[in-house]
C-alpha cells in the first residue's frame, strides 16, 4: 500500500483553491444556489451548509490541540498518515472529477434547511459561516507548522473510532471539502443540461 505524506504547504494550496471556487459560487443567483435539479439530492447551498455542520466538531478541538502543542525548533517534515487514518482519508478523496463512493450522510451532518423558504439573507449567512469556518481551518494549518504535531490526537467528527493527528485531520477535512466541490460541479452541470 502506497504511503501518504502530508505537508501544510500542499494543504494550504488546495484549501485556497476550494475557497476561491466558493467565492465564485457567490456570484450565482439565489435560485441557482437553492434549486434541486434531481430529486433526492442537495442544492449547492445545502452542500455548503453540510460542510459548515461537518466542520463543527473540529473547530474547538483544533484550537485546544494547537494551544497545548509545544513549539518545534525543527523544520516540519512531511507527515506520514497512519494506515487506518489513510483509509478514512482516501474514502473521502475524489478521483478527478468524480466521487469514488456515494456515502450516506449521518443524520447529525444533514443540512436542515426549509427548501421553500431559503432566501437571499439565509444564503448569505451560509456563505459567511463557510468562510469563517474554513479560514479557521487555514489558520489552524498555518499555526501547526511550527508545532510538535506528534503528541496530540483529536477525535474525528464520526466519533472516537477514528482519532487523527493534526495533519491527518486537516487532510480528512480537505478531502471532504474537495469531494463536495465535485458534488457542486455535478449540480452545476445538471442545471446546465436542464436549461439547454
Amino acid at each position: 500500500m502506497a504511503k501518504l505524506f502530508l505537508t501544510p504547504e500542499n494543504q494550504i494550496q488546495r484549501l485556497n483553491i476550494v475557497l476561491n471556487n466558493v467565492v465564485s459560487l457567490q456570484e450565482l443567483d439565489t435560485d441557482m444556489l437553492t434549486n434541486v435539479s434531481v430529486p433526492d439530492t442537495w442544492s449547492i447551498i445545502e452542500v455548503l451548509a453540510h460542510l459548515n455542520i461537518a466542520y463543527g466538531p473540529y473547530r474547538n478541538q483544533l484550537d485546544e490541540a494547537i494551544s497545548k502543542m509545544t513549539d518545534s525548533n525543527e523544520e516540519q517534515k512531511p507527515f506520514r498518515a497512519r494506515t487506518w487514518q489513510k483509509m478514512m482519508i482516501e474514502m473521502q478523496r475524489p478521483k478527478g472529477t468524480r466521487r469514488k463512493w456515494k456515502m450516506k450522510t449521518m443524520k447529525r451532518f444533514e443540512p436542515l434547511l426549509d427548501r421553500k423558504n431559503i432566501g437571499k439573507e439565509k444564503v448569505e449567512d451560509i456563505f459567511r459561516e463557510f468562510f469563517e469556518l474554513h479560514c479557521h481551518l487555514k489558520h489552524s494549518i498555518l499555526k501547526s507548522r511550527n508545532k510538535d504535531i506528534s503528541k496530540i490526537k483529536i477525535t474525528s467528527g464520526i466519533g472516537p473510532i477514528v482519532k487523527f493527528y493534526l495533519p491527518e485531520s486537516f487532510e480528512f477535512l480537505l478531502c471532504h471539502l474537495e469531494r463536495h466541490m465535485v458534488q457542486i460541479d455535478e449540480i452545476l452541470n445538471q442545471q446546465k443540461v436542464l436549461t439547454q
